[in-house]
């Protein structure tokens, strides 16, 4: 979807770029329920009662409600002069523990052409310094702020938000502004998270949604026929209050290791 280079200095690695994700939703067409017949849009000018066709569509900012300025193809060329060069300009180099989640945007991935000596090298070096880097880059009429990482065995891309497109916490509404905890309560909660604590392994989580919508659409595929009044069982919500809910939550997450801890004891006797 992009070919370019990556900046390190001096040095020009040629590379390709490819998506590393993709959106697993499942899309819908809107029908006509008269016929089964597909939706479509129609561009429609209220002023001047009809419909618009695309070469009478000019894009415009408003700057103030109902008050807009006119923007030219000129005008956006001339804004992509300053930023059109076709490379990955490498800026700093940063610790990943450094960069907070919320800043992560879309993944790509980054292959090498015309040769991958200078490519293996980059790889190479950022592994082994453990370090990432940040870098500017220009897609699809958008400069993005990047991070260069190593992924596996290939150079991962992935673009950052600004600073200035991050909401300001003290946007949230009705934030506790207490924050004292009781301590009986934070201890049970600190227990509860230990216990949950495992291994991150990516492949035990799936869309259960998605999986339930496919499973319909299948059976409608095939003519059978689709339960529509599915029985959810309720959870069991008689809690009466906060240490309450913690120490069920404790209990009912609390592995049965009984049997375990008795055969460890029996292979170490033998």
């Amino acid at each position: 979807m992009w070919k370019g280079s990556i900046s390190f200095g001096l040095v020009n690695i040629p590379v390709k770029m490819f998506t590393a994700t993709e959106n697993k939703d499942i899309r819908f067409r809107s029908l006509h329920k008269e016929c089964n017949s597909p939706i479509k849009y129609k561009k429609y000018c209220e002023n001047c009662g009809r419909e618009v066709k695309e070469d009478e569509i000019v894009k415009a900012f408003e700057y103030e409600n109902g008050h807009f300025v006119i923007m030219k193809e000129e005008d956006f060329k001339t804004a992509k002069a300053e930023v059109l060069d076709k490379s990955i300009e490498i800026i700093d180099f940063v610790n990943l523990t450094e960069i907070d989640p919320i800043y992560f945007g879309k993944s790509y991935y980054l292959s090498p052409f015309q040769g991958g000596k200078a490519y293996n090298l980059l790889r190479t070096a950022m592994g082994d310094t453990k370090k990432i880097a940040l870098a500017k880059i220009t897609i699809r009429n958008k400069q993005s702020l990047a991070a260069l990482r190593v992924y596996e065995d290939t150079l991962l891309l992935e673009t950052l938000f600004y600073p200035d497109e991050i909401r300001e916490v003290n946007q949230v509404p009705d934030l506790p502004q207490n924050t004292q905890a009781n301590p009986k309560e934070l201890e049970i909660a600190k227990q509860l998270i230990d216990q949950l604590t495992t291994t991150f392994d990516p492949q035990k989580y799936h869309d259960d949604y998605r999986n339930a919508l496919q499973e319909i659409i299948e059976n409608k595929i095939q003519g059978k026929s689709v339960d529509e009044h599915v029985k959810v069982q309720p959870k069991n919500n008689n809690v009466v209050d906060l240490m309450s809910a913690l120490q069920a939550s404790l209990k009912s997450s609390k592995p049965t290791t009984k049997n375990t801890r008795k055969t460890r004891k029996k292979k170490g006797v033998s």
